[in-house]
């Protein structure tokens, strides 16, 4: 609904720091962002500021470079890692005769890009229509006609007023399709609580490489690549575990910081099998140096969609093989569960399935039974839960069966 003048994606960086701290992370990550845009990369101006400049959001000095910057590689692009106003916005392309682009509507421009089901289309395209409502009169040459209407005293209603009112129109059926999917997704959390399947959610920051574990747990084959936001639309597969239990596992988009707000909002419905999981996994890429704000970014987002510090979560500390000397291991304590793996090596993988098993279901039994020749239904029942590691006969023509399962399954076979 937003016309945009053509051009191609021969683009500056700008980015404009308060004190400068934290500008080089900040800075990768923006890059990364672009290239995942499609974007080729021709300069980037950065530079330190207190207080946004009302106007340009950069000072008019940082202006004047940014249109040097333009103007010496023909660039038809500009991408600012910023949350720029629409005023700013506008005044920015009226000075430097090009598309300028702010970081929210990159990350939009991107998900556009990934989403591949009905419903996360629905999801992106109401972000965008969202984010572009304020933004309606910017590049748009018609806003002021006036339309006279036949009969119709007075001047009427704007071009602008009828876009608008347009957009409030297709937002309006656009809530009312993802309602109907949010409805969906409750009656199928309803079915899977009816029937005590456990569900487990991967999150994380974006490109931390929850896909990869998720098809080394699963077997499944969804797509992976070294990017940001390369998986946008929600997967679900069972998951087996020791003890003869099952989960649903899921797998949702990537955070990243300063998530858009329009984002959240838009993706509740997704979301929301994130608030109802009954555990968590956040996968955090342990070769990444600056993990640690990545982690704490994602920490900000689980608190702003809702998950409070009661959740059940364990860190999955991911990548091992990417550093010298880490080795697969399991860690709890007060503070919570810990888990040392590798997606791309399967390293450390039975280790999460059975710290997972006992965040759900207890501390795994692993236990001998010996059987007489008058439990055949026991051992059948053993069996038919997949509990059994092994058998072994003895001379009273009984057998002694190692088992490994949940209390709770131990409870239900022996009951039974």
């Amino acid at each position: 609904m937003l016309e945009r003048p053509d051009g191609g994606e021969r683009a500056i960086l700008v980015q404009i720091s308060p004190n400068g701290v934290g500008a080089e992370i900040a800075l990768a990550e923006f890059r990364d962002l672009a290239l995942s845009a499609g974007a080729i990369i021709f300069d980037t101006v950065l530079g330190t500021r207190a207080t946004p400049d009302a106007k340009y959001y950069v000072g008019l000095g940082k202006a004047s470079e940014i249109q040097e910057a333009v103007l010496a590689h023909d660039a038809e692009l500009v991408l600012v890692n910023h949350e720029l106003s629409p005023s700013q916005e506008r005044n920015l392309e009226r000075l430097l005769k090009c598309r300028v682009i702010g970081r929210t509507s990159l990350i939009l421009d991107i998900f556009a890009k990934r989403a591949r089901t009905f419903e996360g289309k629905l999801q992106v395209e109401l972000a965008q229509l969202k984010h572009i409502s304020t933004r309606l009169i910017r590049g748009w040459t018609h806003l002021e006609r006036q339309k006279g209407g036949i009969g119709l005293k007075g001047p009427g209603e704007t071009q602008l007023e009828t876009d608008r009112r347009l957009l409030k129109i297709r937002i309006k059926t656009i809530c009312q399709r993802i309602e109907k999917v949010r409805l969906r997704r409750d009656e199928n959390r309803r079915a899977r609580k009816k029937s005590n399947t456990p569900t487990v959610s991967l999150v994380g920051y974006t490109n931390a490489g929850k896909s990869s574990l998720f098809n080394a747990l699963t077997g499944a084959k969804i797509y992976v690549a070294d990017q940001l936001f390369a998986t946008l639309d929600p997967t679900m597969r069972k998951l087996e575990l020791p003890g003869s239990s099952s989960v649903v596992l899921t797998d949702t988009v990537g955070f990243i910081s300063n998530l858009p707000h329009q984002l959240v909002e838009a993706f509740q419905a997704t979301l929301e099998e994130t608030k109802e999981a009954d555990l968590l996994l956040h996968v955090i890429d342990i070769a990444d140096p600056n993990w640690r704000e990545a982690f704490f970014a994602v920490e900000s987002v689980l608190k702003e969609i809702g998950i409070g510090d009661d959740a059940k979560i364990i860190q999955v500390f991911n990548k091992i093989d990417l550093r010298e000397g880490w080795q697969a291991k399991a860690k709890s304590t007060e503070a919570g569960c810990k888990v040392w793996v590798s997606a791309f090596t399967g390293e450390g993988l039975d280790l999460l399935r059975e710290t997972i098993a006992e965040q759900l279901n207890g501390e795994i039994v692993d236990e001998e039974i010996e059987l007489s020749v008058n439990d055949a239904k026991l051992r059948a029942n053993l069996y038919e839960a997949g509990a059994v590691v092994s058998e072994k006969p003895i001379e009273n023509g009984g057998s002694v069966i190692h088992v490994r399962m949940s209390p709770a399954e131990k409870l239900r076979i022996f009951r039974g």
